[in-house]
């Protein structure tokens, strides 16, 4: 796994935006799947900027939400397609999905996942990371072959996610989402990382065992997977020094590419 560190949330945020820009301009129909969360919002910032002052076009660019929870509307403010209507969508040229589940799950998820592979597969995945190692809502003791599925969050999942809900608010228990298989999948995978709470969660995840206990640890079986964490973020590394030599190397042999 190539692991760029950056030195704060803003460079994490330009970095990520630079690859998903280079890959659209390089392929205009790619197929993007992308993940919500307050990690990812500084990354679509930077894309509206692109897409407004550099002419960055999505027009012909297909994407597939990574998850969404079960129970709410896709109007509801806390929705996964209001998070990326708010965020991205409703701000470049873009034809978003109308983030409807229907009511058998099992279909849905079958179905979802005959729209990724009629697409061709998805060239570049988005991802976050959970402070407990999940991908996407594939909760510690996820199959490593599974398929988009309804899974039961975990009470730290539910915990985390409480402070976006207010108090009089039923916080959703399940969610959608595609499995690790479905991520394993993808040409290439991005994950993102920012903030000391991660910290364990990016360690155990690059450089512990690969293990169900931690979802995220998967993703060292992909051939082009890419980490990028913040200096908080990836304080639990022990090989920083390794990446930064890395980094340097890289950029020493990449023509045009500044840091």
């Amino acid at each position: 796994m190539l692991v760029l560190l950056k030195q704060n949330y803003e460079a994490l945020s330009r970095e990520a935006a630079h690859i998903i820009s280079n890959a659209v301009r390089s392929n205009p129909a790619i197929k993007l799947g992308l993940a919500t969360g307050s990690t990812t919002i500084g990354v679509y910032r930077e894309l509206v900027r692109l897409h407004r002052e550099e002419g960055l076009d999505f027009s012909r660019v297909v994407t597939f939400n990574l998850d969404e929870y079960l129970g709410i509307s896709p109007e509801h403010p806390h929705s996964f397609h209001h998070f990326m209507l708010e965020h991205f969508f409703a701000h470049v040229n873009i034809d978003p999905s109308d983030g409807t589940i229907a009511s058998d799950y099992e279909q849905y998820c079958a179905a979802y996942e005959a729209d990724i592979e009629g697409a061709g597969g998805i060239d570049l995945q988005i991802l976050g990371i959970g402070r407990n190692g999940h991908i996407g809502f594939n909760e510690p003791s996820s199959s490593f072959a599974s398929k988009t599925h309804l899974k039961v969050l975990t009470k730290a999942t539910v915990d985390d996610n409480r402070k976006f809900f207010a108090a009089c608010e039923i916080i959703p228990r399940c969610a959608i989402t595609m499995g690790i298989g479905s991520i394993l999948a993808s040409k290439r995978v991005l994950i993102l990382a920012t903030g000391g709470a991660k910290a364990a969660a990016v360690a155990n995840a690059i450089e512990g065992p690969v293990t169900a206990y931690v979802p995220a640890s998967a993703l060292q079986f992909h051939a082009n997977a890419t980490a990028i964490v913040d200096e908080e973020a990836g304080s639990r590394l022990k090989l920083k020094d390794y990446y930064r030599d890395v980094m340097e190397m890289t950029e020493l042999f990449t023509p045009g590419r500044s840091s």
